[in-house]
This record gives C-alpha cells, structure tokens and sequence, in this order.
C-alpha cells in the first residue's frame, strides 16, 4: 500500500468525485476545498463553474488557467417493466470499452451499484459475435426485479450514472491509475499553480478555473471565459499517449513520463503562436521537458476560450495520459509536477507590455 502524500491525497479526492457534465457538484466541492486557501476569491458562473481570483497587480492582465471538472458517464433514461435501466452517453464513449463495467447511479435515495449488461454472447450468431455491441443495446444491471423495485431504490430518468474506479498508485509509484483523469488533472494543475504563486509575485491576475460540460461541447468554458473575460487562456487538459503497443509515431507519438504536451492544433483551435513560441521559451530557459502533439480531432476548453469576445490568445498544455475515455486512466505524476513549473513560470512574464506584444506576434 503506497502512502498517499498531500498531492497524491488531492488526486484521489479529485478522480474518485463523481461528476458527469450537467452534475458536477461533488468535484466542484472537492476542488473548492483544495483551491480556496491560495485563492483571494471564489465565485462561480451560473452554470456552475468554479472561478478562483489569485491578484499580483490588480492592474495587469487577466490569466486564466482551465480545467474542467466533468468526466464522461452516463444519464439515466428510462427503466423497463423488469428493473434494467437504460441510458444516454454524456460524453464520447467506445463501446467495446463499457460492457461488464461497474457504475455509480447517483439516486436519490444514495448511491446504487450497477454493471453494463448486454444480450450475452452464447445466444448470438457466428455474425453477430464477431461484432462490437452497440450502445443503444446495452443496459444497467442494479439488482432490480421491476419498475417499481428500481424506483424504490431512488434510480429514476435524468440521474447521473458514474463509472465506478478507485485511485491506485502503480507498483512504480510514479504512475497513477484512476478514473476521471479526464480531467481531473486539469483541476489539480489549476489547484497546484494557485498554490505555488501564493507567495510569489506575479504581474497579472490568475484564474485558476474548474468548467462544466466540457465533455458535450466545451460549454463552461465559454461562460466561465465570459465572466472573467480574460487577457490569456490556458487549456489544461489530458492528450493521448503513443507509448503502448501497436501506436505509430505518425499515430501518436508522446510518451508519458517525458513532459507536458504542447497543443499545436486540434478541432476546436490553432494554438496561439505567440503564447506557444513564450511556453517554449520558458520551457527550454528553465530546463523543463515538453512535448508537441496535434489532433486531427477532439478538443480542450481553449476552443472557447480563445473565442471570447474579441479573442482570447490561448494554448492548449496536456498531460500524455493511456486509455482516456474508459473507466481507467495511466499517467505520470513527473508531467504534472513539469505542467504546473511550465504553466507558474509562464505566468511570472505575463506582464501587460509582454501581453500586448504576444496578441500580434
């Protein structure tokens, strides 16, 4: 058993919090509870985004650092007459990944335990075997033999269903298994650079963000840039790693372990040269280790935020995670701990002249 230090506490906190887009009051609570104390302020949108205000020069630009508090789950839709309950995906799930799985139906009577369950396979054709089970022809398993035994439980339509994953440090400590790292290890970035700044001075003032709804279109990102209406936004988010087997480098080529990726394009954005030629920079000038990666598809909530108002410079900074968008996610924690250095040294140059001089760079 690995004892759990103050940041690994945090981790486990964060990615055993149950949060699907729409419902993420429980990871909104556990992230207030560890940013609050290097925060001079904490409010929210009114979809319910956590904002924590960290002042250097109340004259300087506005910094805003990202992640988001939602993980991918499901939403109960409906329950048939013999108590299985079926439901909706909130967010991108592969389907060969989901049956079997055990979730967290958020009733309201209390949590209720469930596996995904399908027509099993001995009763299937040769065909149909050879064949990934569609989503729309699975179910949730909770035990229930009716309707009414399922109600009763306190499961009914529109209750969040999470998937269910204990935090775990591997055999080499260093690699940390858990769900929701998508991206909880956005929010303990966001945490973890409010803290190092707290007493530093920076020229400018920082945001250290938790958004909603992520996960079904980047959507709190687009309030909680509203509400701070910021000068440079930062993304933080998770990327795909290439270091398992079968992944090309053309397919993907970081690895975890081997620094924080550097977004230069992905569906929602084309990284903001000046801000990304400063990251590098500060990268190289402070000996910490980085990686470039690109995404033909998918996106991090920079996609909103660099569309506020007028425009907002941003990048995109990630941490190389395996298996994201399944119940359990590997990263390394050297990458968070070379984000946040990556992401606080930044921050220290972001004065108003260097500021102004990025916008046309």
């Amino acid at each position: 058993m690995v004892k759990l230090d103050e940041t690994l506490t945090m981790f486990k906190d964060l990615t055993d919090a149950k949060g699907i887009p729409g419902n993420e009051k429980e990871a909104r609570d556990v992230m207030n509870k560890y940013i609050s104390p290097y925060a001079d302020e904490v409010m929210y949108d009114n979809l319910g985004s956590l904002i924590a205000k960290k002042t250097g020069d109340e004259n300087g630009p506005k910094i805003m650092v990202a992640g988001h508090l939602d993980e991918i789950g499901f939403m109960v839709t409906r329950i048939d007459d013999k108590g299985f309950v079926y439901f909706q995906t909130t967010g991108g799930w592969w389907s060969q990944v989901m049956l079997a799985q055990r979730v967290t139906i958020m009733g309201s009577n209390g949590d209720v335990t469930g596996v995904i369950g399908s027509k099993p396979p001995h009763i299937l054709s040769a065909e149909a075997r050879k064949k990934p089970v569609e989503i729309k022809d699975m179910f949730i398993d909770i035990g229930a033999s009716s309707k009414d035994e399922a109600e009763s439980f306190g499961v009914k339509p529109g209750d969040s269903v999470v998937p269910y994953f204990e935090f775990t440090p591997l055999k080499n400590e260093k690699l940390l298994l858990a769900k929701a790292w998508d991206n909880r290890i956005g929010c303990a970035i966001a945490i973890e650079v409010l803290k190092q700044l707290k007493d530093e001075n920076h020229p400018n003032i920082v945001y250290g963000v938790g958004t909603v709804q992520e996960e079904v279109g980047l959507r709190g990102a687009k309030t909680a840039a509203n509400t701070i209406k910021p000068d440079i936004g930062f993304g933080v988010d998770v990327g795909i790693a290439g270091d398992t087997p079968g992944v090309s480098d053309h397919e993907a080529d970081s690895k975890i372990g081997k620094g924080p990726q550097i977004v230069l394009y992905d569906a929602s954005m084309v990284a903001h040269k000046g801000v990304r030629d400063l990251v590098v920079k500060t990268a190289e000038e402070n000996n910490i280790p980085y990686q470039y990666t690109s995404m033909a598809g998918g996106g991090t909530d920079s996609g909103s935020i660099h569309l506020t108002a007028n425009g907002v410079p941003s990048l995109s900074i990630t941490i190389a995670t395996r298996y994201i968008h399944t119940h359990a996610g590997i990263l390394h924690r050297d990458d968070f701990d070379h984000a946040v250095k990556l992401i606080v040294e930044t921050i220290k140059k972001l004065d108003r002249n260097t500021v102004n001089e990025l916008i046309l760079a």
